[in-house]
């Protein structure tokens, strides 16, 4: 299988995402002395960035990729808000962002001093959505779905993603569609019947409630998150130990990881579900997707932040990546 081409052939392949955004600030600075109020450094701040993350995060990944994505979620009616609109045009994402003004705009703050995070201030709502703000999410939603063959559900626990939605999409969506779903575990009781679910490790034990240290939990506790929710695959994401896809009537497949150093897992999990969806719609298989997606989190972690990677880097990574190395751990019966 030539990957490279593989990467390629993603240009303009539409994904639809649906989730929570938020808006990552990066204040940058210099520590030169300790405060005389507290016994804590004091940050001379020097540079801020702002970048989109969450489901913003995800169709950055589409988007730089040469997908087509059309994001929607909610924010608050405030300057953040406005800062991730403005986000999504400079990126090329179509994004329906429905602005509320009883929400504030998820803001996570990270004070950064020689390239080390010192603290996080987080600003958020974490509320269901009301019924004006449901209904309105539910028709735009609905007046786009049918244009689309994969569709990423990333739940960041802010309200986007309900058993209430949940429910609506599975009556909404047409046979044949894909659905690929980033879990929360707070919400894991009401994950069943989809295409996909991409949890990591941590997600994964909370979501079988087992511990997993080992590869016979991770297939044990794969195989009860997929029969418990009724799902097609899985893909369970290991950090430095890459990833488990599990495949009924195939097998369940260890990826090795192919990063070369771990500076920031911030948005790994983003890169992976993007890469996958885009792999789909492109018309790549599940496991031809997961691989890609293997390759594309493997560069994700060596950069500082919520990044979304090019075209140009992920086929240089694939071309210089034996991309065959998978093993396959077991033989995983087919569903009845």
């Amino acid at each position: 299988m030539n990957l490279a081409f593989n990467a390629s052939r993603m240009i303009g392949s539409k994904v639809l995402i649906i989730g929570d955004i938020m808006l990552d600030q990066y204040q940058k600075g210099l520590v030169e002395r300790i405060s005389p109020e507290a016994p804590v450094p004091v940050v001379k701040i020097t540079e801020q960035v702002f970048k989109i993350g969450g489901a913003g995060n995800v169709a950055q990944n589409v988007a730089t990729l040469g997908g087509c994505p059309t994001l929607v979620s909610i924010c608050g009616k405030d300057l953040y808000g406005e800062n991730l609109q403005e986000i999504c045009s400079s990126l090329g994402i179509e994004s329906h962002l429905i602005r509320s003004a009883s929400r504030e705009t998820t803001l996570k703050t990270r004070i950064m001093a020689q390239h080390q995070q010192m603290l996080r201030v987080d600003r958020e709502t974490e509320r269901a959505l009301d019924e004006k703000e449901f209904s309105t999410l539910l028709e735009t939603v609905e007046s786009r779905l049918d244009s689309f063959e994969t569709i990423i559900l990333s739940d960041y626990g802010k309200g986007v993603i309900s058993e209430e939605f949940l429910r609506w999409m599975k009556k909404k969506k047409r046979p044949g569609q894909k659905i690929i779903l980033d879990p929360k575990t707070c919400n894991f009781p009401h994950y069943d019947e989809l295409y996909c679910m991409t949890p990591n490790k941590k997600e994964a034990a909370e979501g079988a409630d087992m511990a997993i240290t080992k590869r016979e939990e991770i297939l044990k506790a794969g195989k009860k998150i997929m029969q418990e929710r009724n799902l097609q695959s899985l893909v369970i994401t290991l950090g430095a130990e890459g990833m488990a896809v599990f495949l009924p009537g195939q097998g369940v497949f260890h990826l090795p990881t192919t990063a070369k150093k771990v500076f920031d897992v911030t948005g790994a999990g983003d890169t992976v579900i993007a890469v996958i969806a885009l792999g789909l719609s492109s018309g790549l298989d599940l496991l031809s997707s997961c691989i890609l997606a293997n390759c594309a989190a493997g560069l994700v972690v060596g950069q500082v932040g919520a990044v979304g990677i090019t075209q140009e880097e992920l086929t240089e990574t694939l071309s210089s990546w034996p991309a065959a190395q998978q093993e396959k751990w077991v033989t995983l019966a087919a569903k009845a």
